[in-house]
């Protein structure tokens, strides 16, 4: 696919190009890609190696660059070589202000520049669903990103996952070792359809094929009905053949939480990151990780697409009975 991005190759000369190869996504994603034929290479930092714990990018082939330089991206990836799309899984570590303006909108947005200078056919960007209603600096980050991907005129595929499994597991060690599970509110505030890495991972290398997926904001979710947080954490117990234990956090109390925090970074700068880590618990505490409807402002399932077949009480039950482990890393918030 070059040129336009309406052309049609074969998978097995159909070269793909990933960003934020070594996140968990971008690892699902690679691995998507070679089960499907295409010919991946991964950009992973400078001294990157085999024996980082990251590198399970089986048949990939590696191109070390810096993303945050433009310039040396240009010349160390697609100077020498050419690709007929490029999917980005990049993302910030954790949200704060200056990694989500370093990370989800500058590299982004500098990735997305040098694709369309190498002549890149069509260009898949991960983002987030929770852009819809943008209050967090790594939300006006990803936002932006995704504005310039689609003035930039090239081919795209923007595509909003609704919620991660991993991102929904931090409890299950806590419930593990006898400790109640955490809700805010009363656990019925929010709801999303959480969706797995491979799931997700297979659902955006169908955007390299898909005509219907090509310039368009794709949210999607995974398989079955929205769950609030109370019946994940009913779940869970019932997994675990425990009787449920809940301990409620008053959304009140996070919100004052975040305006001390905020009010003294005005003081004390330092301050700045945990103001918008608590802005952060406050927002997914709060809003839901669904499709909102913009006239009553109000988050729709039946509105919210699904994809695959991964459920997130498959997922807890693979982690019980350690035939898995729950890998939040750096982006992890709570």
């Amino acid at each position: 696919m070059t040129g336009n991005g309406d052309q049609e190759l074969t998978k097995r000369h159909h070269r793909v190009l990933v960003l934020g190869a070594t996140g968990t996504m971008g690892r699902a994603t690679t691995a998507a890609l070679v089960r499907n034929g295409y010919d991946v290479t991964c950009v992973v930092r400078p001294g990157f190696g085999e024996r980082d714990p990251r590198a399970n990018l089986v048949g990939a082939e590696l191109v070390h660059a810096d993303i945050m330089d433009t310039d040396h991206l240009r010349s160390a990836v697609f100077g020498g070589a050419s690709y007929d799309a490029v999917i980005s899984c990049l993302a910030s570590r954790n949200g704060a202000p200056e990694d989500a303006q370093a990370i989800d909108h500058h590299a982004t947005v500098g990735a997305i520049e040098a694709a369309k200078a190498a002549g890149v056919g069509h260009f898949v960007l991960l983002s987030a669903i929770c852009v819809q209603k943008p209050r967090l600096a790594f939300q006006h980050a990803k936002l932006a990103a995704e504005q310039a991907l689609v003035a930039s005129g090239l081919t795209y595929s923007i595509v909003r996952p609704t919620a991660y499994f991993k991102s929904l597991s931090g409890q299950i060690a806590r419930v593990q070792r006898g400790k109640p599970y955490l809700l805010f509110g009363d656990g019925e505030l929010t709801a999303c359809t959480p969706i797995s890495d491979r799931d997700l991972g297979e659902y955006l290398v169908s955007c390299l094929t898909d005509p219907g997926l090509r310039n368009r904001i794709l949210p999607v979710g995974g398989p079955g009905p929205a769950l609030t947080p109370r019946s994940q954490g009913e779940h869970l117990f019932s997994l675990l053949g425990r009787t449920p234990r809940f301990k409620y956090v008053p959304v009140g109390m996070m919100r004052g939480i975040g305006g001390v925090l905020g009010a003294a970074s005005r003081v004390v700068p330092s301050l700045s990151a945990k103001a918008e880590f608590a802005r952060i618990g406050l927002y997914y505490a709060t809003e839901s990780m669904l499709v909102l409807d913009p006239e009553t402002g109000r988050y729709d399932r039946a509105a919210t697409p699904s994809t695959g077949q991964d459920t997130l009480f498959d997922y807890y039950a693979a982690v019980i009975n350690g035939e898995t482990t729950v890998e939040r890393g750096e982006h992890s918030v709570f």
